[in-house]
């Protein structure tokens, strides 16, 4: 079945640095284009950066535009997120989400806690 497994959250302090990855597996992963959801308290979800099959595109929200990078590597069925300069904004769980396939199905990973604070 598909799996979907983050790591690398955290406490960090303002201006600091994580790297997210998520291991995928149960599906061909090149074949998904991937993303990285973020939810803070009492907020909705929302899309903090998303990136194509291959790699060759990415896109970001405003909100971590220049700081937040996204990559993969279709070797090791994983997808990253490295987060710069981070602020206490940033804080939120973490969610990698799988590209929906033909029969409608999304899938997420369960989170990870990204906390920024001084």
């Amino acid at each position: 079945q598909v799996q979907l497994v983050e790591s690398g959250g955290g406490l960090v302090q303002p201006g600091g640095s994580l790297r997210l990855s998520c291991v995928s597996s149960g599906f061909t992963f090149s074949n998904y284009g991937m993303s990285w959801y973020r939810q803070a308290p009492g907020k909705e979800r929302e899309l903090a950066a998303a990136i194509s099959i291959g790699g060759g595109s990415t896109n970001y929200a405003d909100a971590v535009k220049g700081r937040f990078t996204i990559s993969r590597d279709n070797a090791k069925n994983t997808v990253y997120l490295q987060m710069n300069s981070l602020k206490p904004e940033d804080t939120a769980v973490y969610y990698c989400k799988r590209a929906r396939d033909s029969s409608g199905a999304d899938y997420w990973g369960q989170g990870t806690q990204v906390t920024v604070s001084s």
